[in-house]
């Protein structure tokens, strides 16, 4: 029940949550002009603040639209994005990098047409180096040959460098921010840390903001 809540796109995919959620792909297929954006890396300041679940739902929306999706959990530390799918982690993302097995034999489809998931893999001991490597770059270029957008769930850019390095390598960069737990000195600070690495932050996502009584949606055309 708990994986069913956190993939509310596949799930209830009339909620106002999952409208949110096309917002937020509308917004980052507008925020680039002259470039499409196909690679996005998601991240927050610490940990709990919601970045796999905006992960996986933001993944499955591109997928809705039509794209050909590829979720890649590179949280080498802390791993979850195969819980929520409920796939095994036997292999993943370290099998690619260290040539044990081709991408695309480690890449796994599930129930949502379009959307594929490539989970961590067995947990290395060096997660910056590996995402630093060559391999990577490697694995990049060979993933954007198969797939239409790439998404990466990652560690907090707080906790440790592995978020600033991949953020490097990415179009994109998205910060979720938990609402009432992120502080603004730590969001100042993931946003000094993304950009002095060149990332390119396409904004902010405030999640789990409670909606007061007297707040209503509205639909286009409702009426």
């Amino acid at each position: 029940m708990e994986h069913k809540r956190k993939l509310i796109t596949k799930n209830d995919p009339k909620s106002p949550v999952s409208e949110q959620y096309r917002t937020i792909r509308t917004n980052i297929q507008f925020s680039s002009i002259d470039e499409e954006i196909r690679t996005i890396m998601v991240t927050s300041s610490g940990p709990g603040e919601g970045k796999s679940t905006t992960t996986a739902n933001l993944a499955v929306v591109f997928a809705q639209q039509g794209k050909k999706v590829l979720l890649v959990d590179a949280d080498l530390r802390k791993p979850t994005v195969h819980y929520t799918f409920n796939i095994l982690n036997t292999s993943g993302l370290t099998s690619v990098l260290t040539s044990q097995l081709p991408l695309m034999e480690s890449v796994k489809a599930i129930d949502v047409k379009n959307l594929f998931i490539l989970p961590s893999g067995p947990i290395p001991p060096n997660p910056s180096e590996l995402l630093g490597s060559r391999a990577m770059d490697y694995f990049m270029k060979a993933a954007l040959e198969e797939f239409d957008i790439i998404l990466f769930d990652t560690p907090p850019v707080l906790a440790v460098t592995d978020a600033q390095i991949l953020s490097n390598k990415c179009q994109g960069t998205i910060i979720v921010a938990g609402s009432g737990k992120a502080e603004k000195d730590q969001l100042i600070k993931t946003k000094e840390l993304l950009t002095g690495a060149q990332g390119k932050l396409l904004g902010v996502v405030l999640n789990n903001k409670k909606m007061k009584e007297n707040q209503h949606y509205y639909y286009y055309g409702a009426n």
